[in-house]
């Protein structure tokens, strides 16, 4: 089983308007981890880059412009992608699993594919996800009503893991939570 841990830091929350700042995550194959990734990438030129979506993740415009283009980090994306994945065998792919990942991640991750010219995004990934928020949904279900709201972070902490604040919405901290998270409820992968 081959799954990818992942989340994204972007400039807005649109994903036909907004582009990606940043990728993290951890590829775990058969329960071990292979290798974490911690990609800072200059948003597409055509984005829009929201001074809100900024201050959320703790950057500033000038310090996103000055990242990597996103073609170097998307070759860079896809090769880490091919050494665990054969994009051609139409069983080898990975189960996207991230927090929030179907309703958000995930239309962001496609684009970055499209933006880039590459139309094959389904040839590494399946199309049915693996959200993390979703598990929690039912893990505390019955503790729901007592919670303040359903963020990363306050699942954390009410799961008994801690939470560092000053360090959220970086996406390599926000994925660590993930699958720690993702690990209490479903134990080893």
């Amino acid at each position: 089983m081959k799954l990818f841990f992942y989340d994204l830091e972007t400039t807005g929350t649109n994903p036909a308007r907004h582009g990606i700042h940043q990728i993290s995550g951890e590829i775990v194959v058969d329960g071990e981890t292979k290798e974490t990734f911690d990609y800072h990438v200059r948003p597409n030129p055509l984005a829009s880059i929201e001074p809100a979506a900024l201050e959320v993740a703790g950057v500033t415009k000038e310090q996103i412009m000055a990242y990597p283009p996103m073609e170097e980090i998307y070759n860079q994306f896809v090769e880490m992608l091919a050494k665990y994945v054969d994009r051609y065998d139409r069983q080898d792919k990975f189960f996207l699993v991230g927090y929030n990942n179907v309703s958000f991640d995930n239309q962001f991750l496609r684009g970055f594919f499209r933006q880039n010219g590459d139309e094959y995004f389904g040839s590494w990934f399946w199309p049915n996800s693996i959200d993390v928020m979703v598990l929690a949904t039912q893990y505390l279900l019955k503790e729901r009503p007592a919670m303040e709201n359903f963020k990363l972070a306050t699942v954390a902490a009410r799961m008994g893991i801690d939470v560092d604040a000053a360090d959220l919405h970086s996406a390599d901290y926000d994925i660590a939570l993930t699958r720690a998270i993702y690990q209490k409820i479903v134990g080893n992968e």
